[in-house]
């Protein structure tokens, strides 16, 4: 187990019983619930950030909703494998519905996360006043504030909710606009009494910068109806807060798979992130839902992976031959076991030799051949998979990185009139290409793509630079109306006003 894991579960512990969503909510704190030292204060906050643990797994779906409903990642049904009630299908088409699992459960975890923190907030709220109990009200503030992002980022309106407590039964939506302008308020009061370190695990003061920067530069989109001298503020705040990112105590590592390695906690990249453990915080199995059948043996692992998700073809040839990242983050072509044997597929029996160009996103015999079938589509490879690798990674999860502001900052300066190139050109010369003078935001989206490939950056990127509507690879062109999900039917069952207008 990690070290930081250690750190961050025995933290937990302490407070997890009087925090817990099932648990009898207190109109006081008991005495022995009572904070004490400045330690029991610090570590009311910690539960909060518990609740990122399903975002990158189907428990949670965030990560998956992201990339799967993107131009770079899919799902494909193979034969009697992957179809899962087309659940995959629909997340690549864009035909979810208000019953989709990917829908329902990316509300059900944003809304525990943000439930989770105003528990916190009204236990905090009893307690008297110190600068410790402050800043760490701040803190829990500011992560209310992540999961609201995430929630109006994917929903659009929703409920806008700052207390568990007072909370009514059945509560109105709010208008995105002005959940967005709570956001930018709450994060901006909160930036004095927060910590200015390098912690990885909690929500520094870079860590604000960084969703700060992500509000603003996203604002457009959160906000329509912008004049043009507002759109150009909240680019220039975007710009400004990058900057402020990238004057931490961050750098771009020499080996471009350093942020994504499975001791990764101390990489130079990271800012903000979840803290995987693949016995005791579970909950990354991308390597299994990825890998051929037979690849347990390239690793030893010690769990049958599942023959899923690929690489969209047409995003595969974004990436030039000579481009490190090509290999970096995919796997592709013939594969031996640990051994330097190679493998075999166990249907076909044929070496299993992974073509990286999958062929449809619904395959069935005889259309399909088992062999285009099984092993087609390059799988991928960005996360480390150790030897001996488990059912669960123990990889930390970027949820902010570095890399992602450098290339943020380009895209502020580049629609504020400027050159980007001086943020891109490091990040391509790591990579082994060409550097860029002029760069465009459609040179720049799809080097986004190239670097951030599976990070859970996709589709944000594809609706703010206004191509989500267009078709790609097995996805229609549709209307703007799908730039959100819809609330799920089992939540507006349960409270009809979700379905009314915005008060």
């Amino acid at each position: 187990m990690k070290a930081k894991y250690l750190i961050f579960i025995a933290i937990a512990a302490s407070v997890l019983s009087c925090t817990k969503l099932d648990e009898k909510v207190y109109d006081k704190i008991p005495g022995d619930l009572y904070p004490e030292t400045p330690e029991q204060v610090a570590s009311m906050s910690v539960v909060t950030y518990q609740k990122l643990q399903p975002m990158a797994d189907d428990n949670g779906w965030w990560f998956l909703a992201q990339e799967i409903s993107s131009d770079e990642l899919c799902g494909p049904t193979r034969g009697a494998d992957w179809y899962d009630g087309g659940k995959w299908l629909n997340m690549h088409r864009h035909t979810w519905t208000n019953d989709d699992e990917g829908v329902n459960r990316m509300w059900g975890a944003f809304w525990t996360g943000i439930t989770t923190c105003n528990q916190i907030l009204d236990l905090m709220s009893q307690i008297p006043q110190t600068p410790t109990l402050l800043g760490k009200e701040g803190e829990v503030k500011v992560v209310r504030s992540f999961y609201y992002y995430l929630l109006i980022d994917n929903y659009g309106d929703a409920p806008y909710l700052t207390s568990f407590a007072n909370a009514p039964a059945k509560p109105y939506k709010a208008h995105r606009a002005a959940i967005y302008d709570s956001l930018v308020k709450a994060v901006t009061d909160a930036l004095p009494g927060l910590i200015k370190n390098d912690r990885k695990y909690m929500m520094t003061k870079y860590a604000a910068y960084a969703l700060l920067a992500k509000l603003y530069l996203n604002g457009p989109v959160y906000k329509s109806g912008m004049t043009s001298t507002e759109i150009a503020t909240c680019w220039q705040k975007a710009s400004d807060y990058c900057d402020s990112v990238i004057a931490g105590p961050y750098s771009l590592a020499t080996d471009l798979s350093e942020p994504f390695k499975t001791a990764n906690e101390n990489s130079s990249e990271i800012i903000f992130s979840i803290p995987y453990d693949e016995d005791n915080f579970t909950g990354f199995r991308l390597h299994m839902r990825t890998l051929h059948y037979q690849m347990n043996l390239k690793y030893n692992m010690q769990a049958g992976p599942w023959n899923g998700f690929c690489i969209v073809p047409t995003f595969w040839d974004t990436y030039q031959s000579n481009d490190k990242r090509r290999a970096a983050y995919n796997i592709w072509g013939l594969q031996y076991a640990a051994t330097g044997a190679v493998i075999s597929d166990g249907t076909t029996h044929l070496p299993l030799n992974i073509d990286p160009y999958v062929p449809a996103l619904y395959m069935q015999p005889p259309a399909y051949s088992p062999t285009q079938i099984r092993t087609t589509g390059a799988r991928v490879g960005k996360y480390e998979i150790k030897m001996g690798a488990k059912e669960n990674l123990s990889n930390d999860f970027p949820l902010f990185r570095i890399t992602d502001f450098y290339l943020m900052k380009a895209e502020a300066e580049i629609r504020l009139g400027h050159s980007g190139d001086q943020w891109i050109n490091p990040i391509r010369s790591r990579a082994g290409v060409a550097t860029w003078t002029g760069a465009t935001l459609d040179s720049l989206l799809a080097e986004r793509g190239r670097e951030l490939y599976c990070e859970g950056h996709r589709r944000q990127d594809l609706i703010r630079y206004g191509v989500w509507e267009n078709s790609w690879w097995e996805k229609a062109a549709h209307g703007p109306e799908l730039r959100v999900f819809p609330i799920p039917k089992w939540a507006t069952d349960a409270n009809d006003n979700l379905l009314k207008d915005p008060q």
